[in-house]
């Protein structure tokens, strides 16, 4: 029973944090880092070598250090952009993967689909387990994705006929203003 608890605790916990969930790093996201940090590591040489003030030459080198975290934390690319001197790091090559990165970063999975996954793990987890209580788990589970397939029709189906019908808009958020503060915030989560 108490593996069951802990499974639907963790299963719950994991999707009210989806807004937060995001893609595994790319290549081009991993080159882009380590891109970073050689520009951090040229930009704390060229402090130092145009004997830049104490200030600047600390606050490049900190960067540098930094960057490290942000290298480590992507992981290194199975290729290397040009960057072996000012201009190579300064080309319009390494500009657009930084741009190329920056799209990618801002991707985040579809919370719909985390959570039909998730529900999904936690069904088969509690067939694993069996018994009475795996069985009742996985009712629940297959209730809770149910009823979550439901809302998402549903707020997707709202969505559509604001699209649809704008003169009736403000007739309908008056409508639901009458919701539960938990509910609207659930349904803006979602439509996020």
């Amino acid at each position: 029973m108490k593996k069951v608890i802990f499974v639907l605790c963790f299963i719950f916990v994991f999707i009210a944090g989806c807004e937060q969930l995001r893609f595994a790093p790319n290549e081009a996201q991993k080159q882009n880092a380590w891109l970073h940090k050689r520009t951090t590591a040229v930009t704390a040489e060229t402090a130092k070598a145009e004997q830049a003030s104490d200030k600047l030459q600390n606050l490049a080198q900190t960067s540098d250090f930094q960057a490290k975290a942000v290298t480590s934390y992507f992981g290194m690319p199975s290729e290397f952009p040009d960057a072996d001197t000012t201009d190579d790091i300064l080309s319009e090559s390494n500009a657009m993967l930084a741009d190329e990165a920056s799209s990618y970063a801002e991707r985040r999975p579809d919370v719909w689909q985390v959570a039909d996954a998730t529900l999904e793990l936690g069904i088969g987890i509690c067939a694993l387990l069996g018994g009475v209580y795996g069985t009742r788990a996985a009712g629940f589970l297959k209730d809770a994705r149910d009823k979550s397939k439901a809302l998402k029709e549903i707020v997707e189906g709202n969505e559509l006929f604001k699209q649809l019908h704008t003169e009736s808009v403000n007739d309908f958020k008056a409508a639901q203003k009458k919701q539960s503060p938990q509910t609207r915030q659930i349904v803006a989560q979602l439509k996020s």
